[in-house]
């Protein structure tokens, strides 16, 4: 891939991190309830599930594309129908304004349980698959290397891994977490017309 389509893959991957949802609640109920180290060992157990996920998402799409050529005309349609269908499903939770609370699940553990905790979390999510479906359409080929399978799964590991650490670690001091619940509409926002912009460009072949 390009440089161009690097950075594009990071930011995506960078902003849907940044998303708040069920990986978000898992570590802030961790980071609240059994501290910092809790908290980080959450983040770490989610970035490396994430990874994992990027990749065998990553690994199966090249694979369908070299079962069958028409294959890519099927998942570039798919692909811009989720995109379109997660922007709207982001600009629907932006067009709410700031939230007051992020839902979540009330658990006190050690740090081992909250490494599972976030790892599963993160295996276990359909919305996580769906979206790295169609994400993954305008930067995969039938002949993309295994190298590169294996860089979007680790690029993809480093960044959600970093952002839920830095979560755990931040938010402990001061009020970080008001803070970061009355910016998710902004968030949501980005991320809402990211979808749509990589959907219009599937569209009309630019990608």
């Amino acid at each position: 891939m390009s440089p161009e389509a690097w950075a594009a893959l990071a930011l995506v991957f960078t902003l849907g991190a940044m998303s708040p949802g069920p990986s978000l609640a898992v570590v802030l109920r961790n980071t609240i309830s059994g501290g910092r180290s809790q908290g980080v060992f959450t983040g770490l157990g989610h970035g490396i599930g994430f990874g994992i996920y990027a990749f065998l998402a990553a690994l199966g799409l090249a694979t369908a594309l070299s079962i069958h050529s028409s294959t890519e005309v099927v998942l570039k349609l798919g692909g811009t129908v989720i995109l379109i269908w997660l922007g709207a499903v982001f600009l629907g939770h932006a067009s709410k304004g700031p939230q007051n609370r992020v839902e979540g699940l009330d658990v006190e553990a050690n740090e081992l349980a909250g490494f599972f905790q976030g790892f599963f979390i993160a295996i276990f999510n359909p919305k996580i698959l769906a979206w790295m479906l169609a994400l993954y359409s305008p930067f995969i080929d039938a002949g993309v290397s295994i190298q590169t399978l294996l860089g979007m799964g680790f690029l993809g590991m480093v960044i959600d891994g970093t952002w839920y650490v830095s979560v755990a670690t931040v938010l402990t001091t001061g009020d970080r977490i008001g803070f970061l619940q009355r910016k998710s509409h902004v968030i949501d926002g980005a991320m809402g017309i990211l979808m749509f912009a990589f959907a219009g460009l599937l569209i009309t072949g630019a990608l």
